[in-house]
């Protein structure tokens, strides 16, 4: 016959494993998100990076101005965000502020054009010390020069847009509408036009038929694009172990940096060497290819 007492430490030694099945359950957990978030970056053979600049608050758009000084923008909420220069001996200096989440940045018509993911802001161009906008956008995010030709995305749920501006006639003009999380578009090599739709993982090429079909799949939250002599790079917008991808022109897609946070855009400084904002750990990293 079973005796109370037994009973009662049945009962306890069953509590007794239940909660340290939760402690070493929460434990792991806590162990699996601390090492997200100090996980170091991690670069692919032939690769390697460093910390190009630091404190460098929700960094997010790339650009290098005319006399060959980083420009960077914080992409803030409410105001708070910012667009600084970077001089080459690392000194810095405040270019703009009470921006909203300024993202896209690129350089046109002898300035830098600006765009701001927030509501009904203006696409605006800094040039010779003055701010004018160009066109009104909708949570604007990725820019594209290409000459007098100015494209735009937007970021948003169902109903982004896609545009084009021309600065010698001041059209704008709708090449896309009813995009989802789209955030950069990219011209390369052939005047092929590739965009991101980042909550659906793809890379889709823009056709004159309008079907654009998908160029690249199998992507975890893709929001930059950019094409240079090696390929095609792609950016993932994830908060932990995000990747920088190159699908180089034989057609192999490699992993250059793992173990990201939060990375945004891309900028070639010279051949085999660039900058990459990680907006998830507030600074600028410098690529660099060491193989051969």
């Amino acid at each position: 016959m079973t005796s109370v007492t037994g009973t009662k430490r049945g009962a306890v030694q069953g509590v007794v494993k239940g909660v340290a099945a939760v402690s070493l359950l929460l434990l792991a957990t806590g162990g699996f998100f601390a090492w997200q978030h100090f996980a170091p970056v991690s670069a692919a053979t032939g690769w390697d990076y460093r910390v190009a600049h630091d404190d460098v608050p929700k960094a997010a758009g790339l650009a290098i101005d005319e006399q060959g000084n980083l420009l960077v923008t914080e992409e803030l909420r409410k105001k708070q965000g910012a667009m600084r220069r970077i001089a080459p001996d690392g000194q810095r200096s405040l270019v703009l502020d009470g921006l909203t989440k300024p993202d896209g940045l690129t350089a046109f018509m002898g300035g830098i054009a600006f765009s701001q993911e927030t509501g009904d802001a203006p696409v605006s161009l800094l040039k010779d010390g003055k701010v004018t906008t160009l066109f009104m956008a909708n949570d604007g995010q990725g820019l594209k020069a290409d000459g007098p030709l100015l494209y735009a995305i937007e970021d948003r749920k169902g109903d982004g847009r896609l545009m084009r501006y021309d600065a010698r006639t001041l059209a704008l003009e709708v090449l896309r509408d009813n995009l989802s999380e789209s955030e950069s578009i990219e011209i390369c090599p052939g005047n092929k036009m590739l965009y991101t739709v980042k909550e659906q993982g793809v890379v889709r090429q823009l056709s004159e038929d309008k079907t654009d079909p998908v160029y690249l799949d199998g992507l975890k939250e893709p929001t930059f694009l950019l094409c240079d002599e090696r390929g095609l790079w792609i950016v993932e917008d994830q908060t932990h172990q995000a990747r920088l991808w190159l699908l180089d022109n034989s057609g192999k897609l490699q992993a250059v940096l793992s173990n990201l946070r939060a990375p945004q855009a891309l900028l070639p400084t010279g051949p085999g060497h660039y900058l990459l904002a990680e907006g998830g750990r507030n600074r600028v990293l410098a690529l660099s290819f060491t193989g051969n």
